[in-house]
């Protein structure tokens, strides 16, 4: 699903994987890459990569470098690098970044702010 050819990420890479069969509600704070395939229900803070699996379902609110969507997220997103909502994916929300892309297919359904970030708090919090 995610590979170099696409400017993502290989499966050598990630570090963390939350698996299809589970279900996580809370705060996950990660550096590097993490993949959900999952259920997860809370906040998270990462300044590195979020890959959300097609399986997967979020309620989140979500403040990354880097997020790239198969699945459904229901929330807020801040991401400092880019937003890829690839053709499955189905967001609904608010999304601010300086690089969004949507492809065909997907479903986009709230409003994006396209302007550069500078590190919050909240990351800087985690730290």
């Amino acid at each position: 699903m995610f590979d170099k050819k696409e400017g993502t990420v290989s499966s050598e890479e990630i570090h963390t994987i939350v698996g299809r069969e589970s279900s996580f509600e809370g705060k996950l704070v990660f550096d590097g890459v993490v993949r959900i395939d999952g259920s997860f229900k809370g906040t998270i803070q990462s300044k590195g990569k979020l890959l959300i699996g097609e399986s997967a379902v979020l309620e989140a609110e979500i403040e990354t470098g880097t997020l790239i969507l198969s699945g459904a997220i229901q929330g807020n997103v801040i991401a400092f690098e880019r937003v890829e909502i690839k053709g499955k994916g189905r967001f609904t929300g608010n999304i601010k970044t300086p690089v969004l892309l949507i492809e065909e297919g997907a479903q986009f359904n709230g409003t994006s702010s396209m302007e550069l970030q500078k590190v919050s708090s909240i990351v800087k919090d985690s730290e």
